[in-house]
């Protein structure tokens, strides 16, 4: 065993430096060489003449430009040299270890920030100058998921991810079916690439991003390999219903659905030579490739309609995203108007004057985080995980902000304490401790004078406060999974100076919780302090609570929760605990109470709340705990939910269901349960304690039900079946058919019918088909049109519009569409009631080389006879002919004006991204009578287009209506003889023009009563 010489000396002079020689020995395995193999020493002194005495002075701030104390300040070499440290004020002073005239390194340090690096440039002036910015770390965030692929053995594919954060990841992880991968069959970076493809290769693949502030992972992508010859798109349409007319008559089964076929919209497997699928391509996508006219016999004439004859591979339709909503004060409804939204740290747009905004969801979003900053100041920022519906179109928000609390004056000289959660005569929560001097100006100068603090606590033991409260209480594990949090309550804190506004930092602050307040024994080891990221609403961890001993008053002795935190860039924070008790669940959405299969809503944002209820009352829950939203799709949707498998009443669910503004409703618990309605079997549903919000109140609302989350045993057979999945199950949750348990909404609607010559599911973008009769001709934009009819008449009555073409030289005389509507009473006047009926919207048609103006016939059932007509609207469609003739009193026709008239002519219309959604605004509309409100309660005689009076037929006599449904043929060419030569000669008369029946053949009875009028849906949080 032999030392070597010693190395070279860190430092060329002064006493510094360090330097290092090493040993060679030789190993057997019967004597190992003892010892460390290197021996490092600090060098000699040694003087340095030709080095002037040098002076570094510095500043180390934070990413906002705050004074960051405390920072380690590091000469860089190997090893570096700690040369001191940043005061108070982040300034630090070095006198010793530099030379003039040499170029050198400086870095700086603190736990929770990243390293800041600057370099020293001497000027000959002997002193040098540099600035340190730290930027605080932030965990790894997903900002590009892989995507699905399709290939077939023997070619390749490339998968990618990419994470942000700070510091940015530099390291990546993929796995297989949760089976990380071997390093050699990754590439360098965030990319995967797998060469010639074999069978076994098909399955799952997602990556993980990992640096020194934590991991994320990324969101599955699925990969079929086909074999070869194989295809992944079948001509074969698949089945899909469409509803024909009550006149038509049924099949052997006794049902009136008429299968049209549809083209699943699955990807098809793309070549080796295109893109890498790093978001550079489309891709393909399984489609419609070839449709046909069938001609259906009804009431002894023919019904067009087009059904899908061929499927086949072709570009991907790229629909817009959007999330649109209004955000008002959680307290008093008033707007937030002119308010700015960032995603992420980028500003996208202001609210509206109203408080509506749109919000356009950027490509490969997994996670939309949308925060609305108030300019004025008055409210809390709101930071939202907004659901959206990844096919296209655009989903409905109501968003909530909590008013900041009224500031209080506190000397900044004492120590301070402000209660958490005192509202209502409550016990409070905890306190925040401020000791004297914590408060700092951004410089790091201590401020003593008067502070105006505001610190406003949102409480989960009030249930209204649920819907104001900010992201979705989520984190990323150590494993890069987002989990969910159980929430005691968040608060949020505004200090500024008493004079002149400014914010104001802290130092050092103490957190206290009071362990009385926690329900859960097992919480009491796991509670934890989080502040909000807000450019990705991840909670992320601040620190331990830890049990001491303390007191509230003078013989009042409690045990409370400490924690400690400086409070600088982020100003919400949460005490919460992480909570794996999880499960699924299952939610579907139906269009009407018959709760059939076909008949489901896509699009519907469900929103569940868990509750931790009184032992014993599961009606009357002690708090809430954390909240989610989704998206139902054509499968309904499965629910995250914290839930107990010894205790079924441990947790339970507040479950909400809005589509465009409007609220559904849930199937109601008394004075019976029925298991068949509700969706779910006994003896689970028992177990569960489904009540719908109305069970003991008859008078409040129908809109919500509450069950208790009971885990599903797996040993017991009755709860193998949903509606509860257990949080590993999500696969199982997310295919189960519609025959297993789940729980159910609905619409409450009047009574309607649509039927369109070329079928197109208005909940899933990707069904539409370019025709020249789609009823919609632009999938990236739909414009939906309505008419207000007045009826004077004893009763409620359907009204038709029936939709043709009308001077476009391939569609003229052809049928669009039909659309049967009941009226709904007026109960402000006598004898009145009111339909908003929809009809097709004149303008280009799907090639968008000519407008069509389209005939649209209104007509009402029973004897009834045109009396009035409104001025306006008359006026606009006799200075803009074509003019339709008006001759037969029970009907009115027009040529439908190209302009978006307004109420003042009784035409309302509306252009969205989601059809549904335009066509939910423009009926509110239509019953608010305004151009700008929205109603669900008739006003009949406001806004209207013409106006009819209806009475009882005599017994024996067939109304026009009627007649339609009985003698089609007849009832046209009385129509014809009326009008004389008008635009009504242009329809073939072997095409039937009227495909409903005098009853539509959803719900019979009207819903829309005194008693339940039809509401404006809110997202709230409280029964």
């Amino acid at each position: 065993m032999e030392w070597g010489s010693w190395g070279p000396c860190s430092h060329s002079c002064g006493s510094a430096g360090t330097r290092v020689r090493r040993r060679s020995c030789k190993t057997t395995k019967k004597t190992p060489c003892p010892g460390e193999p290197t021996e490092v020493q600090k060098c000699p002194p040694s003087p340095c003449p030709d080095c002037p005495q040098h002076t570094l002075q510095g500043t180390v701030v934070t990413g906002t430009g705050a004074a960051l104390p405390g920072a380690r300040i590091y000469l860089e070499g190997r090893p570096p040299v700690l040369l001191g440290r940043s005061d108070a004020h982040g300034h630090f002073n070095v006198t010793t270890g530099l030379c003039q005239g040499t170029t050198s390194n400086i870095s700086a340090h603190h736990e929770g920030f990243t390293p800041g690096l600057a370099p020293v440039v001497s000027n000959g002036s002997g002193m040098a100058v540099v600035h340190l910015r730290l930027r605080r770390l932030e965990k790894p965030y997903m900002v590009l998921h892989p995507k699905a692929k399709v290939r077939v053995a023997g070619q390749d594919v490339t998968f990618c991810c990419k994470a942000s954060g700070t510091p940015v990841p530099k390291k990546y992880y993929w796995y297989h079916n949760g089976t990380l991968l071997e390093r050699k069959a990754q590439q360098p970076g965030s990319r995967l690439a797998l060469r010639a493809l074999a069978p076994e290769q098909a399955g799952t693949y997602h990556c993980k991003a990992s640096s020194e502030a934590g991991a994320i992972r990324s969101a599955p992508a699925q990969l079929t390999v086909l074999a070869q010859g194989q295809q992944s798109c079948r001509s074969e349409p698949e089945p899909s219903l469409v509803e024909l007319p009550s006149e038509c008559p049924q099949d052997a089964t006794g049902s009136r659905y008429y299968n049209v076929g549809r083209c699943p919209p699955s990807p098809c497997s793309s070549s080796s030579a295109t893109p890498s699928g790093c978001g550079e391509d489309t891709g393909h996508c399984c489609g419609v490739r070839r449709m046909e006219l069938r001609e259906i016999p009804c009431a002894g004439s023919l019904l067009p309609l087009k059904v899908v004859a061929e499927c086949g591979c072709g570009p991907c339709a790229q629909p817009r995203v959007l999330v649109q909503g209004r955000v008002t004060a959680a307290d008093t409804g008033e707007p937030l108007r002119f308010g700015h939204i960032f995603l992420g740290g980028r500003k996208v747009g202001f609210t509206g004057y109203k408080g509506s905004f749109t919000i356009e969801v950027p490509p490969d979003t997994q996670r939309l985080v949308a925060r609305f900053v108030d300019q004025q100041q008055r409210f809390v920022d709101a930071i939202r995980v907004l659901p959206f519906d990844r096919r296209g179109g655009s989903v409905y928000q109501e968003v909530k902000m909590l008013r900041k609390k009224e500031p209080v004056d506190l000397d900044g000289n004492r120590s301070n304490a402000i209660p958490l959660g005192e509202e209502s005569g409550r016990e409070p929560v905890g306190e925040l401790v401020l000791p004297a001097g914590a408060f700092l100006r951004p410089s790091g100068e201590v401020f003593n004078g008067t502070v105006r603090a505001s610190v406003t606590f949102v409480d989960p033991r009030d249930m209204a406060t649920a819907s104001a409260a900010s992201s979705d209480l989520s984190f990323a594990n150590a494993e890069g999974e987002i989990v969910p949090l159980r929430t005691y309550g968040m608060f949020s804190v505004d200090f500024r100076e008493g004079e002149s506004g400014a914010a104001l930092q802290t130092g050092p602050v103490q957190v206290r919780m009071d362990t009385g307040q926690v329900w859960m024994p097992e919480h009491l080891q796991k509670m934890k302090l989080w502040s909000l990221n807000p450019d990705t609403g991840l909670w992320e961890e601040e620190g331990m609570l830890r049990p001491v001993e303390g007191s509230r008053g003078k013989r009042e002795e409690r045990t409370f929760l400490v924690g400690n935190l400086e409070i600088r860039e982020r100003r919400l924070f949460n005490l919460d605990v992480p909570e794996d008790r999880r499960c699924f669940v299952k939610v579907r959405a139906y269009s009407n109470e018959k709760f059939n299969p076909y008949e489901q809503l896509e699009g519907v944002v469900i929103s569940l709340i868990n509750l931790e209820p009184q032992p014993g009352y599961p009606t009357n829950p002690r708090a809430w705990g954390r909240f989610d939203s989704v998206v139902t799709g054509p499968n309904g949707a499965c629910l995250p939910a914290f839930c107990d498998g010894q205790r079924p009443d441990a947790y339970s669910a507040y479950v909400t269901a809005t589509l465009g503004g409007e609220e559904l409703e849930a199937v109601a618990s008394s004075p019976k349960l029925n298991p068949s309605a509700i969706g779910v079997s006994q003896p689970y549903l028992g177990k569960l304690s489904y009540r719908r919000s109305d069970h003991d109140d008859p008078n409040l609302k129908k809109t919500a039900f509450q069950i208790n989350v009971a885990k599903p045993d797996p040993n017991n057979v009755d709860e193998t079946n949903g509606p509860i999945y257990s949080y590993r199950s999500l696969e199982e949750c997310e295919s189960a058919p519609a025959s297993a348990n789940h729980l159910r909404f609905y619409r409450v609607e009047v009574d309607k019918y649509e039927y369109n010559v070329v079928p197109f599911k208005e909940s899933d973008l990707t069904t539409w088909t370019g025709d020249y009769l789609s009823w919609w001709p632009n999938p990236q934009e739909f414009r939906a049109c309505f008419i207000k009819v007045q009826i004077e008449g004893p009763q409620e009555y359907m009204v038709r519009s029936r939709n043709a073409g009308g001077s476009h030289p391939r569609t003229r005389g052809q049928l669009y569409g039909l659309r049967d509507a009941r009226s709904v009473r007026d109960m402000q006047l006598d004898s009145t009631s009111g339909a908003c009926v929809e009809f097709k919207c004149s303008g280009m048609l799907f090639d968008q080389s000519l407008v069509d103006r389209t005939l649209v016939s209104i007509i009402p059932q029973g004897s009834c006879r045109r009396t009035a007509i409104n001025t306006l609207l008359r006026d606009y469609l006799s200075r803009h002919p074509p003019l339709a003739d008006n001759n037969h009193t029970g009907a009115f026709t027009m040529l439908a004006p190209v302009d978006p008239l307004g109420h003042n002519y009784g035409i309302y219309t509306v252009t969205d991204q989601n059809p549904r959604l335009a066509k939910e605004i423009a009926i509110g509309r239509c019953f608010d009578g305004t151009s700008d409100g929205f109603s669900r309660e008739m006003r009949a005689g406001a806004g209207t287009a013409v106006t009819f009076v209806c009475q009882e037929r005599p017994p024996g006599r067939e109304s026009f209506f009627q007649r339609l449904l009985t003698a089609p043929a007849e009832a046209l060419d009385e129509i014809r003889r009326e009008m004389g030569a008008g635009e009504m000669r242009r329809a073939p008369p072997e095409v039937m023009d009227f495909a409903s029946g005098a009853r539509a053949p959803g719900p019979t009875p009207t819903r829309r009563t005194p008693s339940s009028p039809r509401r404006p849906g809110r997202v709230r949080g409280q029964p």
